[in-house]
Parts: C-alpha cells; structure tokens; sequence
C-alpha cells in the first residue's frame, strides 16, 4: 500500500495548490458557474479524499496489503485478539494523523451545522417581530430600513425572502423582480448548504489559502447562478441595473444572509464580475461535459488509489 499512499499524497498535493491555483484563475467559470460549482466540489471532495486517503494507507501498510485487510488486522491487535504487528513510529503517527484529521473535519462541520441553523431561527424571529408581510408576495417580509437590503433565510420546511423599504424606493418594478427572483433561485437551489460545507472547510483549515479562496469563489458562483435564475425573468439589461444599485447603494447593509452567515453587501468587483458575465457567450455544451468529465475523473482517481491494492489481491 506504500506506492497507494505516495499516489495518494501527490494527488492530495496537487490539489491543495497547483489546480485550485490555475481553476480560479480561469475566464470560463463566469460563463458556467454551474459546470464550475461542481468542479470545486469535486476539488474539495477528491482533496479530503486523498489527504485521509494516503495516511490511512500508509499507516495500515504494516498490518496488510490492503485496506480492509490492513484495518482489520490494526482493529484486531489493538483490541488484543491477535499479537501486535509490529509498526515504525512513522506508521503509528499516520494513522493517527488520519484519525485526528478525520474528527476535525467531522467536529467542525457539526459545529458548523448547529451554529448556521441556531443564527438562522434566531433572525428568523427577529425578522417576524420587526418587519411585515409583503403584500402579493408569500414568504417575503418588509424591514422598515432606508438601506437597499435584499437576503433569504432558507430553512428545510420554510423559507423566507427580507426586502427592505429603501431597496422598494431604490428599485423600478422590474428590477425588483429581478432580486425578488434571485432571492428565490438562493432559497430554491439550497445555495446556503453549499456554502455551509465550504465555510466549514475553511473553518476546518484557517492556515490553507486554498480554502479560503475556495469560499470566496464559491460565493460569487452561487450569486451568478442566482442571476442566471433572475434572466429568466427579466432583461441582462434590467438585472445589471439592479446588481449595479443594490452594490453601490447598500453598503452600509448586508444583501444576503445564509444560515447565520452575513456575506455583507456585494463588493464592487464581485458586482463588476456579475455584470459584465452577463454579455459573455455560453461555454459551448461539449466544454461543459469536459468540465464534469473532470471532476468525475478527480473523485475516480483517489478512489481507485484506494481500492487498487485490494483489487490487485484478489486477482492475485
């Protein structure tokens, strides 16, 4: 299992810098922030995957040739079953770096979990007690606020979309529809779960670079997708305007809210970003499913890194 884990810690290398390095640098995610949502899942995935992957492997490497094999023979040495296989120092911390990395990640992702939902119920009620139902609009409330504000708070059951009085006077009607719609593409396409998990990678590991630019990307991504809901509804021309007013004129207020989590207005070069997608051309279908095909390959390859040994035995 030594040359899995050295596989595996390549990889693990790789895509702790080199490839998240060049992919946020690429033009065409703007123009498919779906295609590229998914790619950044996949990097983030296969990462941890293969970061856990290459010291589990190599730290069972003396107690079989294989993982199962391997886990088995340490689980039964350690409960006292079987004698003890005899391992370097070098393969104990391994395994319990594996185990140590491993409840980390899980620990952090729970606290991640329970703190969104409790800050979400939280606003909730304030939300309730301070604003007022929209008229013709179900689950929109209105805050009695000068500043241009525009956020959800999506929940599993109920979902609520805040608008304030100063965005109502800042907007036309058909701007309006626009955050109203991209409001809903947030609440509708779970935006928040999404950036939850990448929050929590961040958390996770605040001295990676990587994860922090891995949250910044993933929060202007799931913004162009809430944009590209809104087109449906109306004209790049109307959206951009709106993107344009909220950006410069709630500076002072937060535009969204996600699970407890205020992203704060949208910065003037995310909003460039936003507005100026808007005229690029779509990435042609056939690039798209090279893209997947991609991030397919990125959770394939560590996953046959950790099989392969085992597979090998038993065609052996």
């Amino acid at each position: 299992m030594i040359s899995a884990s050295i596989g595996l810690a390549a990889f693990a290398l790789a895509l702790a810098w080199p490839v998240p390095i060049l992919f946020s640098h690429a033009k065409w995610p703007t123009r498919a922030p779906a295609t590229a949502l998914v790619l950044w899942q996949a990097v983030a995935l296969a990462g941890g995957l293969s970061m856990l992957g290459a010291l589990l492997t190599f730290g069972l490497a003396p107690f079989g040739p294989d993982l199962v094999t391997g886990g088995i023979s340490f689980a039964a040495s350690f409960l006292g079953d079987q004698p003890w296989v005899p391992a370097g120092p070098m393969h104990i911390l391994a395994l319990s770096g594996a185990v140590l990395l491993g409840g980390h990640l899980l620990l952090n992702l729970m606290v991640t979990i329970v703190r969104a939902e409790r800050d979400r119920r939280r606003h909730a009620q304030l939300v309730l007690l301070l604003s007022t139902p929209l008229p013709d609009a179900p689950g929109t409330r209105l805050l009695d606020n000068p500043a241009p504000v525009a956020y959800c708070l999506p929940g599993a059951f109920t979902t609520m979309t805040v608008l304030s009085a100063g965005l109502l006077s800042l907007l036309d009607e058909n701007e309006l529809d626009a955050v109203i719609e991209h409001e809903k593409a947030h609440a509708t396409q779970r935006h928040d779960i999404v950036l939850m998990l990448f929050r929590a990678w961040k958390a996770s590991l605040p001295w990676f670079p990587i994860a922090d630019r891995a949250h910044r990307e993933v929060g202007l991504l799931v913004e162009m997708l809430a944009d590209d809901r809104a087109r449906r509804s109306v004209d790049d021309r109307t959206l951009a305007r709106a993107v344009a007013l909220v950006s410069t004129g709630g500076s002072a207020a937060p535009s969204h809210r996600f699970q407890g989590t205020w992203t704060g207005a949208a910065p003037a070069e995310d909003a460039r970003h936003r507005i100026l997608r808007l005229e690029a051309t779509p990435v042609p279908a056939g690039q798209k499913a090279t893209v997947i095909g991609a991030a397919a390959a990125l959770i394939i390859v560590p996953t046959i890194l950790l099989l392969a040994p085992g597979l090998t035995n038993l065609l052996d």
